[in-house]
């Protein structure tokens, strides 16, 4: 499986043991290596039971089943938030980072010791978080908006979380200077690479936002400071809230093309395209924060229009270039591969038993078709009244986070397991099914919430019958219907969830050993894998047919959909 290499580059006082991978050709720097396995490790552990909690509020939202009492209800939402949306998948991204720059470049990470430090402060920051969620006076769900008030212990979890995933974030950019002078890659740094550096731009911003508005509201919490106005704290926490879900954005259409690459031997269409598209996204994404603001009195139309009309189309542009781009590119691959007949045997015979393919191209498509479609609805001014604060902005981002991100990050880990642990997927027929299970199921909980937010279903009510309210109001049948199929869909993802956790944790303990002689990996990778998820380059010219009908059908959905509501906004007002 590997070959032992000491102190491969040489550098004065710099001492690095690496191996070179047989199935890859990846060469591993042992620091690196472990480092990326504790903070994937870390991340399934927080999977776990964020996925735990996230069932139980579907199972609450059911009309039908209720579980939870509202003040059980408010604190598991509160750690349903924290640990899926903030701990699982920064850690994630922490391996990611550090896998697209030490082993994708060939070199050694940069100042292992404090990498080290990064996930200690991580873990604790995370531990805190939940201890402070647990022991129920921090209920005040993920965006906490005073004047509701959190324990010091929850918003003082959150910086120390903050600052390590920050120090995390600068050894990765240290490790692309060690790289540069070491010379361990030649020309420009692959696509893959480029993808992880905008997340990790994106990622300063963000925690450098988060900084801004936790520092003073811990201080608040305290009581060092009297109070916290409402507005300003949204604008700035928004700059976080939203901005961390850009770097997941960033995050896993590299790894789409990792695994494209790894697994087809698929190179960009163009990488200059594929850059500006990353590109914009550092520009723009941001930006588009300002669609969770719309409904505020405090915030001129003009900053709205802005943000939303303008800005958020432009990061909504690199996200149609990628989408265009990464098909295409698993087109053309399949074709040189020889699946040439008609439009889409390229698609049909495509190794969908691989989950690690069959995971990234749903995620692929239910991030453009449900998250994209519905958040460039959400952020039309006027369409956003319709929406805002139901229920369907939970469902728009559970179509890019969960149906997007987390699908994403999954399909790469059954990449990244072997690799790194060396050690082979075990109980091969349940991995091929999980992505189904779980994508499936989360596609079902973004449809359906967005279906009830539609017919009115409030975003954080307990009790959608309003039966404790002063005056009563009762939604369609149908809201209902939403709701229970919702409960229907989170079960079939918790199923999904369970199958990857089982997998994956089966695999790093009892899966068999790669360093073997003779073994082979159950779900094989591409001979010119290496080559193309590790050096810059572009595919030749080929014509795309599948994929320019695939575009085509996404257009017709969304110029559809985006109308479709504008009809719904027109009944808003009723004209005699």
């Amino acid at each position: 499986m590997t070959s032992i290499d000491h102190g491969a580059v040489p550098v004065v006082g710099v001492q690095a043991e690496y191996r070179t991978c047989r199935f890859s050709g990846l060469r591993i720097e042992k620091n690196a290596e472990t480092l990326i396995k504790v903070n994937a490790v870390a991340a399934v552990i927080f999977l776990l039971l964020g996925g735990l909690m996230g069932l139980m509020v579907a199972l609450t939202r059911w009309p039908a089943i209720q579980l939870l009492p509202a003040e059980w209800f408010y604190l598991v939402l509160t750690g349903h938030g924290a640990n899926v949306l903030l701990f699982w998948i920064l850690f994630f991204e922490i391996a990611v980072l550090y896998f697209a720059s030490a082993v994708l470049l060939g070199s050694r990470l940069a100042a292992p010791k404090f990498a080290w430090l990064a996930f200690i402060l991580m873990i604790v920051g995370a531990a805190m978080a939940n201890y402070a969620v647990l022991r129920g006076d921090s209920s005040v769900m993920f965006t906490s908006y005073p004047p509701m008030m959190a324990s010091h212990w929850f918003y003082l979890s959150l910086i120390i979380f903050a600052v390590g995933a920050l120090l995390a974030v600068i050894i990765f950019f240290a490790t692309l200077v060690v790289a540069k002078a070491e010379k361990t890659y030649d020309g420009s740094v692959p696509l893959v690479t480029f993808g992880a550096i905008t997340a990790a731009i994106i990622a300063v911003f963000t925690l450098a936002s988060g900084a801004i508005i936790l520092i003073p509201t811990w201080l608040w919490s305290i009581g060092l400071i009297s109070g916290i106005d409402t507005l300003m704290y949204k604008v700035i926490w928004w700059g976080m809230g939203h901005s961390s879900q850009q770097i997941n954005v960033s995050a896993h259409v590299a790894i789409w093309y990792a695994i494209a690459a790894m697994v087809l031997g698929a190179k960009p269409l163009s990488e200059k395209v594929s850059r500006m598209a990353f590109f914009m996204y550092i520009l723009f994404l941001q930006l588009a924060s300002a669609h969770h603001l719309l409904a505020e009195p405090g915030l001129s139309s003009t900053w709205k229009i802005v943000n939303t009309s303008y800005m958020m189309y432009l990061a909504v542009l690199g996200s149609l270039i990628h989408g265009l781009t990464v098909p295409g590119a698993v087109e053309a691959a399949q074709r040189r591969n020889g699946y040439t007949k008609g439009f889409f045997e390229w698609l049909t015979k495509a190794p969908w038993g691989n989950p690690a393919f069959s995971g990234m191209f749903m995620s692929l498509v239910m991030f453009g078709f449900i998250g994209g479609i519905s958040g460039v609805v959400l952020g039309t001014e006027q369409l956003n009244v319709l929406m805002h604060n139901t229920i369907y902005v939970p469902g728009h981002f559970h179509g890019t986070v969960v149906a997007g991100t987390t699908l994403a990050f999954m399909a790469g880990t059954y990449l990244l397991v072997p690799l790194l642990f060396q050690r082979d997927i075990i109980w091969p027929m349940i991995a091929k099914w999980q992505p189904y299970f779980f994508g499936l199921g989360a596609g079902g909980i973004s449809l359906f919430m967005m279906g009830a937010g539609t017919l009115g279903v409030p975003r954080r009510q307990w009790d959608i019958g309003l039966t404790d309210a002063p005056h009563a109001y009762e939604f369609p049948a149908a809201a209902y219907l939403m709701m229970g199929m919702n409960g229907l869909a989170a079960i079939c993802a918790a199923i999904g969830g369970v199958m990857f956790i089982l997998v994956i944790v089966g695999t790093i303990l009892a899966g068999p050993k790669l360093d073997t002689p003779g073994a082979k990996l159950v779900f094989p990778l591409h001979d010119k894998g290496r080559e193309a998820v590790s050096t810059y380059g572009s595919e030749a010219h080929p014509k795309l047919p599948g994929t320019i009908i695939l575009v085509t059908i996404f257009f017709t959905c969304f110029v559809l959909y985006y109308f479709v509501n504008w009809k719904y906004l027109s009944e808003l007002w009723l004209f005699n």
